[in-house]
């Protein structure tokens, strides 16, 4: 690890409660960016048993998620991938993990669309991936706001409709997102 963060949690959602805080640390191929879209993936998905690069105890599987969660005979329910990520690699977790929830988090809605399209057109098996698009400019702003302490504060955040409503270091988001599903 090259860079490690600590993020500091409040939730106002009482049906996120949040841990007190989450480490995430920062690979040395790894960017801000990377980093701020494994932690808007904790905070949007958070659960009990939810990690951030847990370790997957199946030798059929030879990818690291980004966050996952396992079930009690630690096959992954949940598996979500944040920013680049492979159809090739997709095809792979949803065959190899049949039981899983497989999401992708992009930076940008357009990034969301073009992994769609590439998934389509590859014909990969359908009901299977879900893609969020993040907003592209909160995304910059958070990346620019990263230090090796943050504070997040959860006011709400959900899919239906999709936008959350978060305080990152002193400054207000209330945004939506692209949600697309193949």
């Amino acid at each position: 690890m090259s860079n490690k963060f600590i993020f500091e949690f409040r939730s106002e959602d009482r049906r996120r409660p949040l841990p007190h805080k989450l480490i995430i640390g920062q690979n040395e191929n790894e960017s801000a960016r990377h980093t701020v879209l494994k932690l808007l993936g904790f905070v949007l998905f958070y659960r009990e048993r939810l990690e951030v690069e847990g370790k997957v105890h199946n030798d059929s599987i030879p990818f690291e998620p980004d966050l996952v969660q396992l079930d009690y005979t630690l096959r992954p329910l949940l598996w979500i991938e944040c920013g680049d990520c492979g159809v090739n690699k997709l095809h792979k977790l949803a065959v190899k993990a049949p039981e899983a929830e497989i999401w992708i988090l992009k930076g940008s809605p357009q990034e969301a669309r073009t992994l769609l399209a590439s998934i389509e057109k590859e014909e990969l098996r359908t009901d299977r991936y879900q893609i969020i698009g993040f907003d592209a400019e909160m995304i910059q702003e958070m990346c620019g706001m990263v230090r090796a302490r943050n504070e997040l504060f959860w006011l709400t955040g959900g899919f239906d409709p999709p936008a959350m409503q978060f305080d990152f270091n002193g400054l207000w988001f209330d945004v939506s997102f692209a949600l697309l599903k193949h």
